[in-house]
């Protein structure tokens, strides 16, 4: 379903990083998980996964976009952003769109997995689980290049304050003398944290390539399930 957006808010999270509220002109019901399809042309329609969780999203969709130079394919999108939202413009998007929302009413912990800006993804999923006062134990992992990508870490780190049941583990492949959490790949990470997880949902965004190695190192080392493993990756790999 396509449908026209006012951009309300464009705000940098991070270097080349962007939050986008967009306000529809008519509801759109999704999942948390899904995405969203930012229409550019008749034939030209690129996914975005909606950041904001379908309980208390107050009729916006948030948007979580890394969108450097060099990497024109989010980088139009932001910069048709900013010309609509400066010009009281629209945008139209085609939404909603994924399978790998959130499996409801499980009892199994939840693993959440995020590389960069696919933190999005997982932000929808946690903030739904917080909204819905889910039990279940909740580990997030979220790797980035520096401590600069992971641009959410206090907001993470205050919810595990909060919630005994929600455990966050950032990890950074570059670290600095301030750095004191986790160095390396985030996926290793995880290996080395887990004997097994075949007791586990896991839900995944990042580039297609950690999504598949997770599968194959998941379910062939860690007992992990491929049918409780979610990711929109998984619909192309």
């Amino acid at each position: 379903m396509t449908i026209e957006c006012e951009v309300k808010s464009i705000e940098a999270l991070a270097c080349n990083t962007y939050r986008i509220l967009l306000h529809p002109e008519n509801p759109v019901s999704f999942k948390a998980g899904q995405y969203l399809m930012v229409v550019m042309g008749e034939k030209d329609k690129r996914p975005f996964s909606i950041a904001s969780s379908p309980c208390r999203h107050q009729g916006e969709l948030e948007l979580h976009i890394g969108a450097a130079e060099h990497n024109a394919y989010a980088y139009e999108v932001v910069e048709a952003m900013k010309v609509a939202h400066q010009n009281n413009g629209k945008i139209t998007i085609d939404a909603p769109h994924g399978d790998a929302w959130i499996r409801e009413g499980q009892t199994r912990p939840i693993l959440l997995i995020a590389g960069g800006t696919g933190f999005s993804y997982v932000r929808s999923i946690l903030d739904h689980c917080l909204a819905q006062n889910v039990t279940n134990d909740i580990f997030l992992y979220w790797g980035g290049r520096d401590e600069r990508q992971l641009y959410a870490c206090s907001e993470i780190e205050e919810i595990t304050k909060l919630k005994s049941n929600v455990h966050f583990i950032p990890v950074v492949e570059e670290s600095n003398d301030a750095w004191s959490g986790r160095v390396g790949n985030v996926l290793q990470a995880i290996e080395d944290d887990f004997v097994s997880l075949s007791e586990y949902d896991i839900y995944i965004a990042g580039r297609f390539e950690m999504a598949g190695t997770a599968r194959e190192k998941f379910t062939l080392m860690k007992g992990a399930k491929a049918d409780h493993m979610f990711g929109d990756a998984y619909a192309f790999i």
